[in-house]
């Protein structure tokens, strides 16, 4: 089913609650080093969405999966850090690698964005990540609502206020593309976005299966 787009967009670079310059936070993503499926289709959009002055275009060597968030490094006893990722290992051992195909963007309020699908097993490495967090901190203390989420990799976000409509005409002169990544892991990020794009340090990773 083909998402519908936003009417207007606004700026994404506002500063969240507890971010600012020098701001580090852990948080779980899947990254897509090492797959050249999703990487050819980010080149193919790369010139048409460069081309629109309100989009900050992600480079492929920071595109990913929003999954699940920690807290800031400043926040998070390093003791906790490690006792959550052996209990992320547990968890989704159990887990077996799963593909996920990449289809057509849609423009949201604040990014530029293609849903994943099948979405059940994104979902299935989310519940155990949190149920990771949860062995460490308990059901209460495990950060960021459940629901909504809705599993997606972004192609650019958005620097400005205004309307949509030239965003969505750009998109429709796109050709139909489509690009499949094996997800066999997932990794723990120290995230920072202090030059106005999201960049990390990676942590740990997680291999799914084993």
């Amino acid at each position: 089913m083909a998402v519908p787009h936003a009417t207007d967009v606004r700026n994404h670079w506002y500063w969240r609650p507890g971010w600012g310059i020098g701001s580090r936070f852990y948080t779980w993503h899947i990254t897509f080093d090492g797959q050249p499926e999703v990487e050819e289709l980010a080149d193919q959009y790369r010139s048409l969405l460069s081309s629109q002055p309100s989009l900050d275009v992600i480079p492929n060597r920071w595109l990913h999966l929003t999954m699940q968030g920690i807290g800031f490094v400043q926040d998070v006893a390093i003791d906790d850090v490690d006792a959550i990722v052996a209990a992320a290992k547990n968890r989704c051992a159990p887990l077996a690698p799963f593909k996920i195909t990449i289809g057509t963007p849609h423009v949201d309020p604040e990014s530029i964005q293609i849903a994943v699908d099948p979405v059940e097993p994104v979902r299935q490495l989310r519940a155990a990540i949190r149920a990771a967090i949860a062995d460490v901190w308990g059901q209460d203390r495990v950060p960021e609502p459940a629901e909504p989420y809705n599993p997606h990799l972004s192609l650019a976000y958005t620097n400005t206020d205004g309307p949509a409509a030239p965003l969505i005409e750009a998109l429709s002169s796109a050709p139909n593309l489509s690009a499949n990544a094996m997800i066999n892991s997932c990794q723990l990020i120290v995230l920072n976005r202090d030059e106005g794009m999201y960049v990390w340090e990676p942590y740990a990773t997680i291999d799914l299966g084993c």
